[in-house]
């Protein structure tokens, strides 16, 4: 699967990202922001549609307000694409060759997106917070402290599960080549079965298919939650963050309005999601869970939020300075400069006379 990521990116890295113009339609002015938006040219000549690509699970779900809205014609004046993916292999060719305008990504890709594009991408804001939970048959694991010694089951081999996993391990003082036996398996649904088939297992799983899980293997609990021990050991303001949007930088800076009014439109979504009955049928709706009972237990474990400017700024740095240390090549091989970063200033004040 890496080999055929590889060359994935290598292809689609052939059109360069910045070659992409957008443009402004000409002889109007960017639209008010204090009013509907009620359409923009795209710079293909399309119909004036923002296309989004996003992940199914997390990500996917913060927008499914947003998704039922459009379809109902009842947004905010941007008309909107969104296609659900399952991998981000169908994610990054998209989006380097200028197919898509804004991409929901995990932060680790947002960073290769960056240092493959010469900086050609702009992380607008944090979408996905921790998704990551310590499941066990039994009653042994209270605390951090307590896996030392345990076989551990955990999804995806040299990804952020592996990395956050062994930082929340070492800074609790255990090492995780040593302490604890480390067993990765290929995705989710691997680990998830083997968890039921081995008495008193402990395993790490990504919600929803936590929550799918725990519907049918009731035996288990949450041990733990690997955000809150993340938040613990990561210091005061440094969040987990695991899902962010990108935008093309070129969209983002000449279709600044564009970027802003997703940003509020999204808020708005996630918030709704997280928030209302009706979020479960809307993620339903959307084709990412297949029914609302499981969408209703799997939301509050998905950690979907909104988060931007300096506070995005510095969650998403510090987890990519964790990353950076666990495998340099797992962020791109260097950390990004700031610029990687969508942040709106403040207006500037009129001078006095």
């Amino acid at each position: 699967m890496k080999k055929i990521f590889a060359l994935l990116l290598t292809l689609a890295l052939l059109v360069p990202l910045t070659a992409c113009k957008y443009e402004i339609p000409k002889g109007e002015n960017e639209p008010p922001l204090d009013g509907p938006i009620e359409s923009y040219e795209a710079p293909s000549g399309g119909n004036g549609t923002v296309r989004i690509m996003a992940m199914t699970g997390p990500t996917g779900m913060g927008l499914a307000e947003l998704m039922h809205n459009d379809k109902a014609g009842s947004g905010n004046g941007l008309d909107y694409s969104v296609e659900l993916v399952s991998s981000p292999d169908q994610v990054i060719p998209a989006f380097v060759q200028g197919n898509v305008d804004i991409a929901a990504v995990p932060i680790n890709l947002a960073s290769v997106l960056y240092a493959k594009t010469n900086g050609g991408v702009k992380i607008i804001c944090a979408n996905t917070l921790g998704v990551l939970y310590m499941l066990e048959n039994g009653d042994s694991v209270k605390s951090v402290a307590d896996l030392r010694g345990k076989t551990i089951y955990a999804p995806n081999p040299g990804s952020t599960p592996e990395y956050i996993l062994r930082y929340v391990l070492k800074e609790n003082g255990i090492d995780p080549d040593k302490d604890v036996t480390l067993e990765f398996l290929t995705g989710g649904d691997e680990v998830a079965a083997k968890l039921a088939s081995t008495p008193g297992a402990v395993g790490m799983l990504p919600e929803p298919k936590k929550s799918a899980f725990l519907s049918t293997n009731t035996q288990f609990r949450v041990a733990l939650d690997m955000t809150e021990e993340w938040n613990k050991v990561a210091g005061e303001g440094n969040k987990l963050v695991q899902g962010v949007f990108v935008a093309a930088a070129t969209f983002a800076d000449e279709m600044d309005w564009a970027v802003r009014t997703f940003m509020e439109d999204y808020n708005r979504s996630q918030s709704f999601v997280n928030t209302n009955e009706l979020g479960a049928e809307y993620v339903v709706e959307a084709g990412i869970i297949p029914k609302a009972p499981l969408a209703k237990k799997a939301i509050p474990g998905c950690n979907i939020t909104f988060l931007d400017g300096q506070a995005m700024k510095d969650a998403v740095t510090k987890c990519l300075q964790v990353l950076f240390d666990a495998n340099p090549a797992s962020i791109g091989s260097a950390m990004p400069s700031d610029d990687i970063f969508y942040i709106e200033e403040a207006p500037a004040m009129p001078d006095e006379d």
